[in-house]
């Protein structure tokens, strides 16, 4: 499946990871990780720092599925608002998610520290804006159970948004937690480093289309007739894993995205936070390092690629229009455009580690607007598992029966 269109903004930016090495025998590993993104890199990452041994497999150019159209914002926050999610998991899990989100925010940037790569990795501010009414008085909400469980946020009234970002709306959420990055440089950039470093082989246009059951793990059947033993396989790709689950676990959304041409650093609005609304479908916007404005949304539900592609150029129209509305002073003019497809569970979660009959077979499947905190989470906990060790995040993002 397609799973972008149009012209994302990083693959022009970076130059491409043209890797070309298709598997062309038989081999054996312990490890065995499907999908080559940012999520699959840093499973990679863990299992390496581990000194486990591992294989990739992607049926693409490296890194240039859903990771090549995200628009790489982290936050603690998750698309649920945390006083919505406490009525679907409970507070003591949903609270849990939050906090892990807010870790794996610094886990990601000492990565990069260590493996001495900058894949644009910038400590931001994020501003949750009331949309209206009803948004205010969410945030009024969740400004409460997040102070009680001392997650970091402040409240900006009506004047103080003004002033501080020159903004119109009811009230906003605050926090100085938060980041971007570039998610195609930060996957290619660990591939790099564990392709020289490490006991990493990596293969791509290599598509898996069977397997089976060992007494030891599993049997892989490439398009190309070879075969790969493993003890373990992780299923890293996105809402495509999908062919390896029994039954359907997400719903399927598209997101639209455009970007500026460069603008002058003095007109971007002040500390160049991300923005993002309460009203559903959200506005959402960021900045680049070559001062550039990223705006998305209008998210729609997904039928097929045609009929998602086919509302590109309407809802890069909608798009400039809300951010026009909302920074009317500041030159928008866009350069590039482009549609994805993600996934997203009905509590918001992810779905990490093994289906219930499948012991052997780990899923790490950051679905929703969070993905790449929820892909460090996933990371973390896969290696835990391979190593055999006590893993109780399981509890909260697991299979479990009352998700499934």
């Amino acid at each position: 499946m397609d799973l972008h269109s149009g012209l994302p903004y990083w693959i022009i930016k970076n130059e491409l990871f043209d890797y070309f090495n298709p598997l062309d025998a038989d081999i054996e590993t312990e490890v065995v990780i499907i999908g080559s993104g940012i999520t699959g890199s840093l499973v990679a990452h863990e299992l390496c720092e581990a000194k486990i041994p591992c294989v990739m497999i992607d049926k693409r150019t490296i890194a240039t599925g859903s990771s090549a159209a995200s628009t790489s914002q982290l936050q603690y926050e998750i698309d649920v608002p945390l006083s919505e999610l406490i009525e679907k998991v409970g507070e003591e899990k949903a609270v849990k998610a939050y906090k892990d989100c807010l870790d794996s925010i610094t886990d990601l940037e000492n990565i990069y520290k260590k493996i001495k790569a900058d894949p644009d990795f910038r400590r931001v501010p994020t501003t949750l804006l009331a949309s209206n009414r009803k948004g205010l008085k969410l945030l009024k909400k969740e400004y409460e159970i997040r102070k009680k469980h001392d997650l970091p946020v402040d409240f900006l009234e009506k004047e103080e948004l003004k002033e501080q970002l020159n903004l119109d709306a009811p009230g906003a959420l605050y926090n100085e937690t938060s980041a971007q990055m570039d998610c195609y440089k930060g996957a290619t950039s660990i591939l790099k480093y564990h392709l020289k470093q490490s006991n990493f082989q990596l293969f791509s246009h290599t598509l898996i289309t069977d397997y089976e059951e060992t007494s030891s793990g599993y049997k892989l059947l490439t398009e190309g007739g070879n075969t790969i033993k493993c003890k373990y396989v992780i299923i890293a790709a996105g809402f495509e894993a999908g062919e390896f689950l029994p039954k359907t676990v997400m719903d399927l959304l598209s997101t639209y995205v455009i970007i500026s041409q460069p603008v002058y650093e003095d007109m971007l609005w002040k500390n160049r936070s991300l923005i993002w609304e309460t009203k559903e479908p959200y506005l959402y916007m960021r900045t680049t390092v070559d001062n550039r404005i990223i705006v998305g949304g209008e998210d729609i539900s997904f039928s097929n690629p045609k009929h998602r592609d086919s509302r590109l150029r309407n809802k890069i129209k909608k798009l400039e229009n809300k951010f026009k509305k909302m920074f009317p002073e500041i030159p928008f003019v866009t350069d590039m455009a482009w549609c994805g497809t993600f996934s997203a569970t009905k509590d918001g979660l992810p779905f990490i580690g093994a289906w219930p009959e499948k012991p052997n077979m780990l899923f790490a499947l950051g679905y929703g607007g969070n993905g790449i905190t929820f892909s460090m989470i996933a990371a973390q906990m896969i290696r835990n598992i391979v190593e055999d060790k006590e893993e109780p995040r399981l509890d909260v993002y697991g299979f479990n029966e009352d998700r499934i």
